[in-house]
């Protein structure tokens, strides 16, 4: 009635199939976690520079006015970012920057030991936190 050799090839087809099938499925998770993980790459990038610019902004305050202490924030097409200048007491101030992109957020925290007649920078480091 039923042919041994048709079951067999119906048999390997189907194998072959499943583990064709579950090649595919793992080289289109790796391609899409690969993309995923290349673009919070490129967003954490995009907020270690906002930080950046948030610092650069508080620096410009700073110049314009020696004894500038305070906060404020940026808004980019990218995303945010927000400062903070703390006076240490004398020419010693410590700025901390955050940058934000979608969930991602890079801290700088910068420490100034000079602000006249030019700003002395002893440290400029990223930071887990504040």
């Amino acid at each position: 009635m039923y042919s041994k050799s048709g079951f067999v090839l119906l048999l390997s087809v189907l194998i072959v199939g499943a583990v064709g099938l579950s090649v595919a499925s793992t080289f289109l998770l790796l391609g899409v976690d690969s993309s995923r993980t290349s673009l919070d790459f490129i967003r954490s990038k995009q907020a270690r520079s906002l930080a950046d610019a948030c610092a650069e902004e508080a620096l410009e305050k700073i110049w314009e006015s020696t004894v500038y202490s305070g906060s404020g924030n940026l808004t980019f097409g990218a995303g945010t970012c927000a400062y903070t200048v703390i006076d240490l007491g004398g020419s010693n101030r410590q700025i901390n920057a955050s940058g934000t992109v979608s969930n991602i957020v890079r801290r700088v925290k910068i420490l100034i030991n000079q602000v006249n007649p030019t700003i002395g920078i002893s440290s400029w480091q990223e930071v887990a936190d504040f």
